[in-house]
């Protein structure tokens, strides 16, 4: 299971840490992502940590954002800075590719981030 924590509401400019928490899984035994859908769009990919720790970020947030493991408490973080309206959205962890279970892909909560101008 993973479960997203942290979110919540800030102004534009501000910064927001948002936490995963695993269980089943080992964090640092996988490709680590996290995914954000704003409204009416698909959901998108926006950083990712490889299993050897090399990071990946969508050009949107590149810069700004920065993903983190901690393979102690098996959990990973996704630092957001001078956020922006559009990056409103609610935010996930997976695995890239995302978890396959019982054939379906597995999302967990997720969490909202809004980012008010």
């Amino acid at each position: 299971q993973l479960v997203e924590s942290g979110g919540g509401l800030v102004q534009a400019g501000g910064s927001l840490t948002l936490s995963c928490a695993a269980s089943k899984i080992l964090l640092w035994r996988v490709d680590l992502g996290w995914y954000r859908e704003a409204p009416g769009k698909e959901r998108e990919l926006i950083a990712r940590m490889t299993e050897d720790g090399y990071k990946t970020y969508a050009d949107s947030v590149k810069g700004r954002f920065g993903i983190f493991r901690d393979s102690a408490k098996n959990t990973a973080d996704l630092h957001m800075e001078n956020l922006k309206p559009e990056d409103t959205a609610r935010y996930y962890c997976n695995t890239v590719p995302p978890l396959v279970a019982a054939g379906d892909t597995y999302w967990g909560p997720g969490v909202q981030v809004t980012v008010s101008s």
